[in-house]
């Protein structure tokens, strides 16, 4: 198995240290409000990334088409940019976009999935020069709706996790992890983590538009799992270097959700999934409880079922520095142009305040941050700025936009 890491880790290192440079001492209980940024005003995308793609020492964001190189927000073409008009009866060509410096040339490049089953494709960073950005095809096949880059195996190198079908063949879908193999500039390298599907035994997750996928350490071993709504599969002992499927254990862990996040919400050590919709209304947490025939049991709770919907991306985090978990989500407007539930409502974003109560159950209080900019597919929290503050950049239909926390200092 190829080892090379291809200095994603470093990446996220650079990326530290550039926002932590400024860091004060912030009072967790001390007020929060947020500075929003339009960075442009036009649908473009619906997922995003950030990095130094200039190397001047301040991070930019990167959504396909574009990179907009901070403070200014010039905009610089990575390849021939699209019209996606309003976003009611059209779709981007970035539906997820991430980055990674994936040739280890010190430059951070750009990894996009344009649509549910079309091709992964990176963007090879020119290192400062203008131009379009050289195109590799990572993989041929990207399917379900969420998928993921990720540090699987806790060892500080993303991969890139989702499922996907050979040409032609829509039931034989198989679920995998991928990295660029020795020459990235070829097809990266594809390991199991499911069987290979077939019409009569498909396998959960895997189809193009198949709605439900996380990472996390399921089962309390130390290790992150890979989960869907028909169940998860653990992850072996021998990690990255494992040659064959992956264990898998059914379960019910709901319908059209999109990401599956690991949280023990009722704190009894047993870890707990929470998981956005979609398309409709509601948040949900799936209780996990005893074993029954091999496989734990879940049992389904709502969250704010009728707060927001089209919640299409969730990202877990100490927003308020606490030290207990948060998350944050919104609307995703007009995923479905106006035929989904709450469609015509305004394009919020919220953070979901974690408490833990004397039972250990945590409860989360919403709190709105915006309510003309929402969420993507899938979008970035990271301290932007470098104050020590979680701040949170996201690309939908509304455009592209920058939210500061905003905190007093001690």
């Amino acid at each position: 198995m190829n080892q090379r890491p291809f200095s994603a880790c470093l990446l996220g290192l650079a990326i530290f240290a550039l926002a932590s440079n400024n860091s004060e001492a912030v009072d967790s209980a001390s007020p929060i409000s947020w500075k929003k940024t339009v960075i442009e005003g036009q649908f473009r995308s619906e997922g995003v990334a950030v990095a130094d793609v200039n190397k001047d020492g301040t991070l930019d964001v990167m959504i396909g088409d574009f990179w907009y190189e901070s403070p200014s927000w010039k905009k610089h073409e990575i390849r021939k940019p699209g019209n996606f008009g309003d976003g009611l009866r059209s779709y981007s060509e970035c539906m997820t976009c991430w980055t990674a410096d994936i040739n280890g040339d010190g430059w951070p490049d750009q990894i996009v999935i344009g649509f549910p089953g079309v091709p992964a494709y990176w963007y090879e960073n020119p290192k400062g020069k203008e131009g379009h950005w050289t195109r590799h095809e990572a993989w041929h096949s990207a399917c379900n709706e969420t998928p993921l880059f990720t540090d699987l195996f806790g060892d500080g190198h993303p991969v890139l996790v989702m499922g996907w079908q050979p040409k032609g063949k829509d039931n034989e879908g198989q679920m995998a992890w991928f990295t660029p193999g020795s020459d990235p500039t070829q097809s990266w390298e594809m390991h199991s983590v499911s069987e290979a599907g077939s019409s009569e035994k498909p396998v959960p997750g895997t189809f193009r538009f198949s709605h439900g996928l996380g990472v996390g350490d399921l089962n309390g071993d130390g290790r992150k799992d890979v989960i869907c709504t028909g169940g998860w599969w653990e992850q072996p002992t021998d990690g990255r270097n494992h040659k064959t499927n992956w264990a898998f254990h059914p379960a019910e862990l709901g319908g059209a959700v999109a990401d599956m996040v690991v949280y023990d919400v009722n704190h009894d050590g047993k870890p707990d999934v929470i998981a956005s919709s979609a398309h409709q209304y509601g948040i949900w947490w799936f209780e996990q409880g005893e074993s029954k025939e091999g496989s734990p049991v879940f049992t389904k709770h709502d969250l704010f079922p009728e707060l927001v919907s089209e919640t299409h991306a969730l990202i877990v985090a100490d927003i308020n520095g606490d030290g207990v978990k948060d998350f944050v989500t919104g609307k995703r407007f007009w995923s479905h142009g106006k035929s989904e539930a709450g469609s015509d409502k305004p394009a919020r974003i919220y953070w979901f305040e974690g408490s833990r109560g004397a039972n250990g159950l945590t409860s989360f209080t919403p709190h709105e941050i915006d309510d003309q900019s929402g969420i993507g597919t899938q979008f970035v929290i990271i301290d932007f700025n470098g104050d020590g503050l979680l701040d949170i950049v996201t690309s939908n239909k509304k455009g592209v936009f920058l939210l500061e926390q905003v905190r007093p200092k001690n």
